[in-house]
């Protein structure tokens, strides 16, 4: 068995732990309360209710496939090595590093089953509702399953090394961070002080920037999307993901299991 091979069992067994985990089930249903409940919120606009709607369900997906990626990817790791499975693990030929691309591929894809399966709530109750359905939606929809990349990188990074209540912190701040970067950005070039300026800069090429996959206002609008806005940003999050991953396993090679 090769290293990809490897790779992809311990990737297709963390999806069955997923699909059986009861905390993903909550996160879908209260998710999918929401999306309908914005229906009701959008009637109570008198002008572009129905994109009001799609609006709110498109930042409703965004937030709980992010919930799952943290929730879920923050005790990955440390699940493992409280149930001591992780010792007959690596007692066989994998490497920490195999098993940790494991994990990640594993939380990967079962972030990308929930934006499925949120994605076909969000048509239906779209379509119920009279809401137009185009490309643009699915761009939008794509969009987050690439950012959900990031998200998960983030959080197999900081699980790699600290406790899971610190990785869950310190993976919320990044994500809530990485969707303001653009403004501390302008903010920062804008003061006018040469210093704040450079703080401002690094910042901005340091911590990611997650709202180049924010197609909302683009989606529901009926907005053309230029090809840039989807290749750059794939190919920035299958290069952030990497130096996350890289890191995340020189740190987990070092890490005491005992």
């Amino acid at each position: 068995m090769n290293s990809l091979a490897r790779i992809y069992t311990i990737g297709a067994n963390t999806v069955r732990e997923a699909v059986r985990d009861k905390l993903m089930y909550a996160i879908f249903a209260v998710s999918v309360l929401i999306t309908l409940g914005c229906v009701v919120l959008s009637t109570l606009s008198y002008v572009e209710g129905t994109r009001i709607m799609q609006d709110l369900a498109l930042t409703t997906m965004r937030l709980f496939c992010a919930a799952t990626a943290i929730l879920i990817g923050i005790n990955l790791l440390h699940r493992e090595v409280e149930r001591r499975t992780i010792y007959m693990i690596l007692s066989k030929p994998i490497t920490r590093s195999e098993f940790l691309l494991g994990k990640y591929a594993g939380l990967v894809a079962t972030t990308w089953l929930m934006l499925l399966c949120m994605g076909l709530v969000f048509a239906g109750v779209s379509l119920a509702a009279g809401a137009p359905i185009h490309p643009g939606h699915a761009a939008a929809v794509a969009m987050l399953g690439v950012e959900m990349v990031i998200v998960v990188a983030v959080a197999i990074l900081f699980s790699s090394f600290t406790t899971p209540m610190l990785a869950a912190l310190y993976t919320v701040g990044i994500y809530v961070v990485g969707h303001l970067t653009q403004n501390l950005y302008h903010l920062a070039t804008a003061s006018g002080d040469g210093g704040v300026g450079q703080v401002g800069v690094w910042l901005y090429r340091v911590l990611p920037d997650l709202e180049l996959y924010d197609l909302s206002i683009q989606a529901v609008h009926g907005l053309p999307i230029p090809a840039g806005d989807i290749w750059f940003p794939v190919a920035y999050a299958a290069g952030y993901a990497s130096v996350l991953l890289l890191a995340a396993s020189l740190l987990f090679e070092r890490r005491d299991l005992r």
